[in-house]
């Protein structure tokens, strides 16, 4: 693992009127490495990722990118230095194919006589993403294929791709997972493994502890606002990483994760 975070926070707080949203927050993520950011709701995980983004904006603290200190003045900015984020919602057009998801915005256009008159370059741009699909090892019926009707771990891995149309070098997921059967996420999940291995650094938001475990090399956990405890997945117990979560001393964390007797 490098020396030199590719992304880092030091001392990051964030106020909305009364509510102190973070706390003098360090964060980090490396090239090659998946963080899973996790905490309950209101622990300041979205805050958080909305300043990587570049869509709020620090009240204290500095963000480094690539050990130079950085001004995430906007999501413009967040996007120009190589940082891609994927939300919930995913944000997909169900009525493109998926070159037209892939390419919204960002159109190849043709050469010769048909750039005059605005003509796509749909061959151009259907080869594209058939090799971004490919170095992604996602498996589609199709380039052409409407994004309607694909399944929710096709879709969620799209939202990925396009993700990746930048080039970027740290990818923030938030819950990637969430509402996808278990073919499905495991099909995420090995592709979180495969941007990993292509040397990206990766941040995992989610609630799901047995995905996290799975794909996570470090564990971040926040509680109101503040980093409260950091693990080695390989090395931790769910039971640590839940008492850290929740305040809840962990023999009575055991207890509450104990199977029911009837």
């Amino acid at each position: 693992m490098s020396a030199t975070p590719l992304l880092a926070l030091r001392g990051v707080s964030k106020r909305f009127g009364a509510v102190q949203a973070l706390t003098t927050v360090d964060f980090e993520v490396h090239p090659g490495e998946v963080v899973a950011l996790v905490g309950d709701n209101g622990a300041g995980k979205s805050t958080l990722i909305k300043i990587i983004s570049g869509i709020l904006p620090v009240d204290e603290g500095q963000v480094l990118f690539e050990g130079r200190p950085v001004s995430l003045t906007g999501p413009q900015a967040s996007s120009s230095l190589g940082i891609a984020t994927v939300y919930q919602d995913l944000a997909l057009c169900d009525n493109l194919d998926v070159v037209g998801n892939l390419f919204l915005g960002r159109e190849l256009r043709g050469g010769g006589a048909g750039k005059l008159v605005g003509w796509l370059d749909e061959t151009a741009m259907e080869r594209q993403a058939t090799e971004l699909l490919q170095r992604l090892s996602v498996s589609i019926p199709s380039v052409r294929t409407q994004v309607a009707s694909l399944s929710g771990g096709q879709r969620q891995s799209i939202a990925v791709a396009r993700a990746m149309m930048g080039s970027p070098k740290v990818v923030l997921l938030d819950e990637p997972t969430a509402a996808l059967g278990v073919a499905q996420t495991k099909q995420v999940l090995e592709l979180i493994r495969r941007l990993r291995e292509q040397g990206l650094g990766v941040v995992v938001i989610s609630h799901n502890m047995v995905d996290v475990f799975s794909v996570a090399d470090r564990i971040i956990v926040m509680r109101l606002g503040k980093r409260v405890a950091t693990f080695d997945a390989k090395e931790a117990k769910q039971v640590d990483v839940v008492s850290a979560i929740t305040g809840v001393k962990k023999t009575e964390v055991v207890e509450t994760l104990k199977p029911e007797v009837v």
